[in-house]
Order: structure tokens, then sequence, then C-alpha cells
């Protein structure tokens, strides 16, 4: 061997081991779930949450409804029972996925899995930021077996089926949205879709996970805005 092909072999060994150093720095830091969303781990009086393959399943009342969600990128999938126990408490059982590495897209075939296993009469797919966008592309590959899409903080690449329900929702100061991406997701969207923006609503607080780099300052809770989105999630799946 060369002293020109050993220089070659050792600068790609470099390289890689760079690579692997900051992959690792990206994909072993997240957002940790915070103290009220790991609470809910335990359940409610209305709501058991057990685990299943690849996550957790909220079974309340409810026996129709089901949504598979999705995590937003490098947060604790556990961040989202805020919202998905109140779902639950209202008759949506939800499904919360614990996705690889806190990365929506190496599992985006998740709620196939669910769907197989479980004989609800209306599916439905949704997720936060990338976690939405990943929904969004199982939507599309397979709008025919779903009822319906929730985008929170997120937007479609691909055009979804017009017979597919879709809501969008997000907040005036979100920081983090790609509101150009937004605006020409919204051309693979439904004539039928809502979209809907929470004025003083941030990116951060669909989920309880505290504050995200590069998002804007909320001027409502977290409360209040995990309650707003509640509420237009069950007028489209419930009805009024």
């Amino acid at each position: 061997m060369g002293k020109k092909t050993k220089r070659t072999l050792v600068l790609l060994g470099l390289i890689l081991v760079l690579l692997g150093i900051a992959g690792g720095l990206y994909f072993g830091s997240w957002y940790p779930a915070g103290p009220e969303a790991r609470a809910l781990l335990s359940g409610t009086k209305t709501v058991t949450v057990a685990a299943v393959d690849g996550g957790w399943m909220l079974d309340g009342p409810g026996e129709t409804d089901a949504l598979v969600f999705y995590p937003g990128a490098k947060v604790e999938a556990t961040a989202y029972l805020p919202l998905l126990t109140a779902l639950s408490e209202d008759g949506i059982d939800c499904f919360l996925i614990r996705m690889p590495l806190n990365m929506a897209f190496l599992d985006m075939n998740a709620a196939a899995r669910l769907q197989r296993a479980y004989p609800y009469d209306h599916w439905y797919v949704g997720g936060h930021s990338l976690g939405g966008a990943c929904a969004a592309l199982f939507a599309a590959k397979h709008g025919a077996e779903l009822n319906g899409l929730v985008l929170l903080a997120a937007y479609a690449t691909k055009p979804l089926d017009e017979g597919l329900s879709v809501l969008e929702l997000h907040g005036s100061e979100d920081g983090v949205l790609n509101r150009k991406a937004l605006e020409k997701g919204r051309r693979y969207l439904p004539a039928s879709a809502a979209a809907e923006e929470l004025p003083g609503g941030n990116h951060a607080q669909f989920g309880d996970y505290g504050p995200q780099k590069g998002d804007g300052v909320a001027t409502v809770s977290r409360a209040e805005q995990t309650a707003w989105a509640v509420e237009r999630i069950e007028r489209m799946i419930l009805g009024d």
C-alpha cells in the first residue's frame, strides 16, 4: 500500500470519527418531558396508559376513534401526554410513538402496525413539527386507510387525498416553524382542510418539554395552548 493511499485512508477514518462524534452530540441531546407529562404515564381515573409496540396506548372511554401521534424532533415522546390524555379522556384513544433517537422519520410506518393490531372504526394520524411532517408523509401513502390528519406546527410535503379530513394548527409566536414551507405545504392539503393560528401560541407549548431553541415567547400559557388544540382536534374527530 502506497503512502498516498495510506494518507487517504487515514483522512477518511478521521472524517468518519468526526461524523460519528457530531452525530452522537446531535442525537444524544434532546428535550426531556416535564414533570406534568411524566406524571401522566401512570394514567388518570378514566385513561389507562399501557406499553404497546413502539410506544404507549392511552385507552379512555372511547371505542371507535384512534389517533396515532408522532412526536417532534429530539423531543421525548412522553412530553405530549398532557395533550393526548385530554383527548383520550374525551373519547379519542391515542397511541403515542416512541421514535428511535427521537426522530420520527426513523419509524414513519408505526401507524400501520397499530392499524393491523387494533380494530378501531376510524383512524387518524398526527404529530408535532417533524412528527407532523412524517405523519403527513404516511397519510400521503395510506390516505385510503385513514380518516384524518392532525398537523401541529407542521406541514405536508406531498399531495393528500381529497377525502381526508385535515387540521393544521400553529401559534403566532412560533419561531421554529418554517412559514414559507407551511404556506407551500397548503397546496397539498384537501380543499376542505382547516387551518388556524393561535394568537400568542408558540412552537414548544404543544408539548411539555420547556423552551425550545429558536422559538418565540408565548403570551398564552401551555395549558391554554393545549386546551385550544384539544378543542379543535375533538371538533374534527368527534364533531360539534
